[in-house]
């Protein structure tokens, strides 16, 4: 199963981790940039949420490294399934963050008469867009993980 592309251990996953990292990395930096982010509740689920994917995406990313430099393989059952239940908690939170914190940048960008912070408005969309972007990448690392999992 290690010619799985994602899989722990291989370049392909490596790379998916390391986009991870990256997307929320970029989405805390941008919303903590502005000004009022503290205010929204959201926007702080957001940071919190970010920053654990962030650390989650860090330490599996270090993992590979040593993985791929010492040639060593990481599909045994009980790694694999650690993995698996860490990107699916990860997922799910930041999931929930890019959505709700979607929502409230319509709902207070948009819907009630734009958004009179300026700059700060186009940060926050950012944030989300790049939350949503790491989103992606978990959810297709957490489906790897799932099918790893099932095969061994």
């Amino acid at each position: 199963m290690k010619s799985l592309a994602g899989a722990p251990g291989t370049w392909t996953g490596l790379i998916l981790r390391m986009a991870q990292c990256l997307f929320s990395v970029g989405s805390i930096a941008s919303m903590a940039t502005t000004k009022t982010f503290f205010s929204f509740t959201a926007f702080c689920y957001l940071i919190a949420s970010m920053g654990l994917e962030a650390i989650w995406s860090f330490g599996l990313a270090a993992m590979d490294v040593y993985a791929l430099s010492k040639k060593k393989d990481l599909h045994n059952s009980t790694l694999l399934s650690l993995f698996a239940v860490g990107d699916w908690v990860t997922a799910t939170l930041s999931l929930a963050a890019a959505a709700s914190s979607a929502g409230i940048t319509v709902l207070y960008f948009d819907d009630l008469g734009g958004c009179s912070l300026g700059e700060e408005c186009s940060k926050y969309q950012m944030a989300v867009a790049l939350a949503f972007l790491s989103w992606i990448t978990i959810a297709i690392s957490s489906l790897i993980m799932f099918w790893l999992v099932a095969a061994v």
